[in-house]
């Protein structure tokens, strides 16, 4: 079942990069008591994720603290090691939690994968974007292809805050 508005988020455990290497958070880490802006992509590093999505977020990191954000996080089914590449390669590391859901354990409860085998991609994630509050999703957007980044970009989030 997909996660829909009003659900709390299932309960998952993330890989994220440390200075001392990989380290795990889990949701509760993340999302209690606070207000997150999580969104998601098919694989780091691809066209779409690293040239148009994650940009808007990082662009838009200042705008959405300033309507009471904590945090900002990406999610991806790549492990922590691509992630903490991407975060370098896209010096968004200061500015949005990387967070590697290696195994889709998150992806798949949350009933947001996606079947990108014929691409070569295997099991992933669908692009989407959602506002969560205190591990309650408030806003979710999902796209209908994993290509574009419109219903899921910062500023259509940006703009449900």
């Amino acid at each position: 079942m997909t996660l829909s508005i009003g659900d709390r988020l299932p309960e998952a455990s993330f890989r994220t990069p440390g200075e001392d290497g990989p380290k795990v958070v889990t949701t509760n880490d993340i999302f209690a008591g606070k207000t997150v802006v999580l969104f998601a992509v098919p694989g780091a590093f691809t066209p779409t994720c690293t040239m148009n999505h994650l940009p808007g977020f990082l662009e838009q990191a200042d705008a959405f603290k300033a309507k009471g954000v904590d945090t900002i996080a990406v999610v991806s089914v790549n492990d922590v090691f691509v992630m903490k590449a991407w975060a370098k390669a896209t010096e968004a590391g200061d500015h949005i939690l990387f967070l590697a859901d290696g195994s889709a354990d998150f992806t798949r409860a949350a009933g947001l994968e996606a079947d990108l085998s014929g691409g070569g991609l295997g099991l992933r994630s669908k692009r989407y974007s959602m506002i969560v509050r205190d591990g309650v999703v408030a806003a979710l957007n999902i796209e209908a292809s994993p290509g574009q980044a419109e219903t899921s970009s910062a500023s259509a989030l940006l703009a449900q805050l």
